[in-house]
């Protein structure tokens, strides 16, 4: 897939809301969606609201609820697949390794793991599928599920929509901020990969 289309700016520029909630929506729960530009496509839909082409009201509403949505859609997908995902081949879309790791950070975190996987990369994505897979209550599910998504799609949108209020000239630096967005949110993951090392090399 070339890069341009995955770029938040004509993403957002070309597709509108309708994009926009496409995109959340498949990237919190549909296992091919974890591609998507999640945290930077949130971030530079914040900065265009301070630059009045978004509406920030329509975005504290609309991302937060493809969000919630979104998972509930990757639960619902657990549930009906359910153990046959972790014995699916590889593909373009699916990789066996993304499962896996979520699968150990839901293990790790329980249900806080639906608020926590929100700001991690590719986990976000399959952690409510494991959810389901797993038959978490769904009166549990959709409370966390719900914390998540409204605090992860109003907190990376306010922070576009405040640093493009207080820098004007932040359009100018888009790039390089959403290169640093995508380094941060990668931190956790590297992080756990770190620690799942240290842990298998305890064990040989």
């Amino acid at each position: 897939m070339h890069l341009s289309l995955l770029d938040p700016l004509i993403l957002l520029k070309t597709l509108g809301y309708v994009g926009l909630f496409a995109i959340v929506f498949a990237e919190s729960g549909l296992f091919f969606g974890f591609f998507f530009p999640g945290d930077s496509l949130l971030f530079t839909a914040g900065l265009l609201a301070a630059l009045h082409v978004l509406s920030l009201p329509a975005l504290l509403v609309l991302v937060p609820l493809a969000a919630i949505l979104g998972d509930s859609a990757g639960y619902a997908f657990g549930r009906w697949v359910g153990p046959r995902l972790f014995t699916k081949e590889d593909s373009f879309f699916f990789n066996r390794k993304h499962i896996e790791r979520s699968e150990e950070f839901y293990q790790t975190y329980g249900a806080r793991a639906l608020v926590l996987a929100r700001f991690v990369p590719v986990v976000r994505t399959f952690v409510p599928i494991v959810a389901g897979v797993g038959r978490m209550a769904y009166s549990t599910f959709i409370v966390f599920n719900s914390i998540g998504g409204l605090l992860w799609g109003v907190s990376i949108t306010l922070l576009g929509y405040f640093l493009g209020n207080t820098f004007p000239a932040t359009e100018q630096y888009l790039t390089p901020i959403l290169v640093l967005i995508v380094f941060v949110s990668i931190l956790p993951i590297a992080r756990e990969l770190l620690l799942a090392r240290k842990k298998e090399q305890k064990k040989m």
